[in-house]
């Protein structure tokens, strides 16, 4: 059986925007790994293929050892297609049998499960058409399966992920070094500190409320308290850090000051104080010493999120800090609004106040107005700058999908352009 996971539907994307406009929908981690992960290891899958927007159809091909976009794929084996926001926990389709396709209501494709011999009956010219043609010929089922609909929920949810993650690794105790004095609160059963991490002196883990993962090559440096639920990346540093719990933190990270139940993709500095509270952080991100955002409104009404540029979205939390797009870096003292959107690509200067709900993607905030700097170019010097730094390679082709990301998220930006231009005139 092969597994086809399918990212391709615009609006559905969008709901995850700035961290989906860089990577598929199944790239965003929840818990301990990415949401393919989750789906691979549910499916018991051993061989993958994947279908995504083709911007960024190249960079994705150098990150993952299955085929990406290629249509001969959709051939010569079982094929169990997914929508790429499904959750896995729910999922309980048996991945062989007779072909289906699991309908929801309004008329999507949740899932599609279809035979080698019909799979050669079916249009394979593209993928949506290939879908479409399996839904007009093949058994629909009714579908209520669980997604995945805005980053938001990937927050929210990951505290009871990371428990779930933890049971499931099925690992506990110290093969790395934890260094005296030590202080381990909780069963030691719910704490597992992997081969090559280090923990040093002077860390408190307090796994009483949750089980606490630090993974291969972590380091744990004096002063940082943790609290479970909480995932430790790999090679990632935590400095002195108050690192509350829920948080998932990937692979290459700094991480100092107070976080609580945030998501850091990975290859990310938040190296000095500062609150970061229900956030998702991106990869590539610095965010400046004091960097700060909310989480919480004064008269603890829900929060709302614009995603857009003009429509505020309910999340129905009280609790939902701040979505920060890959590359993004903030200026010392940086104030970040409860339920910010703040772009990929972005360069944020500090203003004294709390900024702006929503920073388009490749903005240079500066005074409190959004302009555009010196450009996308020196960005992506910065990038391949900061990217080198980690032995990682700034290439064509991400150059490539960035442009085309610059495009997509041009209609915003201009928007705020103009509208910053007006009033730095009206200043003068």
């Amino acid at each position: 059986m092969r597994l086809v996971l399918v990212d391709r539907c615009e609006e559905a994307r969008g709901k995850f925007y700035p961290l989906a406009l860089s990577r598929p929908l199944w790239e965003l981690r929840c818990g301990f790994g990415s949401l393919r992960d989750k789906l691979i290891g549910k499916t018991g899958a051993q061989d993958v293929a994947y279908f995504v927007p083709d911007y960024m159809a190249d960079a994705y091909r150098a990150e993952v050892s299955g085929a990406v976009n290629d249509f001969s794929a959709l051939t010569g084996d079982d094929l169990l297609i997914l929508d790429g926001r499904l959750k896995a926990e729910t999922f309980d389709i048996a991945c062989s049998g007779p072909s289906e396709v699991g309908v929801e209501t309004g008329g999507g494709v949740v899932y599609a499960r279809i035979t080698r011999n019909n799979a050669a009956m079916l249009d394979c010219r593209d993928i949506d058409g290939f879908i479409a043609s399996a839904k007009a010929k093949l058994t629909n089922v009714p579908c209520a399966l669980a997604k995945w609909q805005y980053t938001w929920d990937l927050i929210l949810a990951n505290p009871e992920q990371l428990r779930a993650d933890f049971a499931a690794a099925g690992r506990s105790g110290i093969e790395g070094a934890i260094d005296e004095p030590k202080a381990i609160l909780g069963s030691s059963k719910d704490v597992y500190i992997a081969p090559g991490a280090r923990v040093h002196p002077m860390v408190v883990i307090d796994a009483e409320h949750g089980p606490v993962y630090i993974d291969q090559g972590a380091q744990i440096h004096p002063f940082s308290r943790i609290e479970g639920p909480c995932y430790i990346g790999r090679d990632s540093i935590l400095l002195g850090a108050k690192c509350r719990e829920g948080n998932s933190i990937g692979p290459m990270c700094r991480v100092g000051g107070e976080v609580e139940e945030s998501i850091i993709h990975g290859h990310s500095n938040k190296y000095h104080d500062g609150f970061l509270g229900h956030a998702y952080v991106g990869e590539w991100v610095n965010l400046g010493a004091l960097t700060t955002n909310s989480d919480l409104k004064n008269d603890y009404s829900t929060v709302s999120v614009v995603l857009d540029g003009h429509n505020a979205i309910d999340t129905g939390s009280t609790k939902v800090g701040s979505l920060i797009g890959d590359h993004t870096k903030t200026s010392i003292g940086t104030l970040l609004n409860t339920g910010s959107y703040v772009g990929a690509m972005a360069i944020i200067m500090a203003t004294g106040k709390p900024l702006p709900k929503y920073i388009p993607s490749f903005s240079w905030f500066i005074e409190g107005v959004v302009t555009k700097g010196f450009g996308r170019k020196k960005l992506y010097e910065t990038a391949r700058t900061a990217m080198s730094r980690r032995r990682c390679k700034w290439t064509e082709a991400q150059e490539a999908m960035w442009e085309a990301i610059f495009e997509i998220t041009a209609p915003q930006r201009k928007e705020a352009l103009a509208k910053g231009r007006k009033e730095m005139m009206a200043r003068h």
